[in-house]
């Protein structure tokens, strides 16, 4: 077992959570960045529900993507940082800047830590989100070679991904001074919540349970947050990982009404809300002109959004769970920690 010392940034969030239990039931020794010291009780008690209590193999220090101070510290004698930090601007007028900037300073922050501390590599937690939007309809699915096209249709969130992976990679190339990356590119992240506060595809589950009323006509990749955070370990101690992007999905991508189907078979009377009913796209455009938020799934209409994770298989011998799996972890565990409607 080793006793290696692994920083995970961000450690309030749902990957880096379950990272820090994958490399706590390896032997690791694990630090984590919060923006606050007053997170540390919410972080313990996520890990104690997932089946942890590191004491003190577990530290945590304060650092903020959006400032230099901390990140020293935090880097300072880690073997090994997984970077899953990633900035999520209030506000439903955030701007494009609001978004871009402090992803893209936010990984070179953290790069220039790192290699300033004599890491061995870093694994980003990119996603999806910088390969497979902004493309005109695909014949094949999305592999590691492609990038989002910026000139297409993309939501500011997944602009801010492309761009903070792309700077990553031009970090290494011109700076990096032997210090190696790799990336995770998951696609819609389910499996266990660990406390209230879960992801955005968590919330897609959620909101199905709730009562939904129908599902837009929206296509995505699958994959359980165990796997996700397998695959971050794989990339990180794998010689094979070092300067690759790994896509994470679990088989073929689903349609959201398979999604609610699935939830239907499978949870009995928790899901008997769930409406398996595919909402008109005219029906979903004219909502978006009343919701803001809506407005970023229009593109997505109709638009198949299928994924390989062949290369994970092939190079790190990643086998992830089913999709349905994913669903219906994700399910029980709404369930579990009764944060569905009542």
């Amino acid at each position: 077992m080793s006793q290696e010392l692994v920083l995970v940034t961000g450690g309030t969030g749902f990957i880096a959570q379950h990272c820090i239990l994958a490399l706590l039931r390896r032997g690791f020794r694990v630090r984590t960045t919060v923006r606050s010291l007053s997170r540390q009780a919410e972080v313990r008690e996520n890990l104690r529900t997932g089946g942890a209590q590191p004491g003190d193999l577990l530290s945590f220090v304060v650092a903020d993507l959006a400032a230099d101070s901390g990140w020293a510290e935090a880097a300072s004698g880690c073997g090994y940082v997984l970077h899953g930090a990633s900035p999520t601007p209030s506000g439903a007028h955030a701007t494009l800047d609001d978004w871009i900037r402090p992803a893209v300073d936010g990984n070179l922050r953290v790069l220039r830590a790192s290699r300033d501390a004599g890491v061995k590599r870093v694994v980003l937690t990119s996603a999806f989100g910088a390969v497979g939007v902004g493309h005109k309809p695909m014949s094949r699915p999305f592999d590691e070679a492609d990038w989002s096209d910026l000139a297409g249709n993309v939501a500011p969130y997944q602009k801010s991904k492309t761009l903070a992976e792309r700077a990553a990679w031009d970090f290494i190339e011109k700076e990096g001074g032997g210090l190696e990356l790799a990336a995770v590119n998951p696609t819609a992240v389910l499996g266990p919540a660990l406390g209230a506060d879960y992801s955005h595809s968590i919330r897609l589950i959620k909101n199905m349970m709730d009562g939904q009323p129908g599902m837009p006509k929206i296509n995505s990749g699958f994959v359980d947050v165990r796997d996700v955070a397998d695959l971050h370990l794989r990339a990180m101690a794998d010689p094979a990982g070092s300067g690759q992007r790994f896509l994470a999905i679990s088989g073929e991508s689903m349609w959201l009404a398979e999604v609610a189907r699935v939830l239907r078979a499978r949870m009995g009377a928790s899901a008997s809300r769930v409406s398996a009913r595919t909402l008109p796209n005219w029906l979903v455009r004219l909502g978006a002109k009343k919701d803001p938020r809506m407005k970023d799934i229009v593109p997505m209409l109709g638009v198949n959004m299928n994924a390989t994770s062949a290369k994970a298989r092939r190079l790190l011998g990643w086998n992830p769970r089913p999709a349905e799996e994913a669903i219906v972890a994700t399910a029980e565990s709404l369930v579990r920690l009764k944060l569905l409607k009542a």
